[in-house]
């Protein structure tokens, strides 16, 4: 209990250090890995069984050579290419909101040092030192926020791709 009291106290110790923006880069960096966890279960799990049943079903057919056949397993195909996209470019535009945050971050705690070098009337460094780190705490969250994400979409957009081209092949070959 001790600890995560300490660890809440050291959450909170932190936002307070990066100010308000610090706290929706967090939130946007928690929804985007929901999203990105939700792909990763989907593709474990989910893909799977719909991968199988679909290729079930277009072996249980009779006449695979058709053009109408063709237009079938290219329709399928194409239902399976968007459930293995769905959500990617929600990931990707959080992707991109996470280093403009920062830089919103950055320019919030740069108006906080010259306000306090309004007021003091000095450039002194010891006052303008918490606008300074309220400056660079959030560019760097959104930065690495930016970062991880980047990793995992480009993961997923790759795996994406390379499940739609096996399938695709699968579908043509026969038993």
């Amino acid at each position: 209990m001790v600890l995560i009291l300490d660890a809440i106290t050291a959450i909170r110790e932190f936002l307070d250090t990066g100010g308000q923006v610090l706290l929706a880069i967090g939130v946007l960096i928690f929804a985007m890995w929901l999203l990105i966890l939700e792909r990763f279960i989907f593709l474990s799990f989910g893909y799977r069984s719909y991968k199988s049943k679909l290729k079930n079903t277009w072996f249980a057919r009779n006449e695979r050579n058709s053009w109408n056949a063709a237009q079938i397993k290219q329709a399928w195909v194409s239902r399976a290419s968007m459930k293995l996209n769905a959500n990617l470019p929600l990931i990707n535009v959080m992707v991109a909101l996470c280093p403009l945050l920062g830089l919103m971050g950055t320019v919030t705690g740069m108006i906080e040092v010259f306000d306090v070098m309004a007021i003091t009337g000095t450039g002194s460094a010891r006052s303008m030192a918490s606008g300074v780190s309220k400056a660079t705490i959030p560019t760097m969250a959104g930065m690495v926020g930016a970062l991880s994400g980047v990793f995992a979409s480009t993961y997923l957009q790759r795996k994406a791709k390379r499940e739609v081209a096996l399938l695709e092949d699968k579908m043509v070959l026969d038993h």
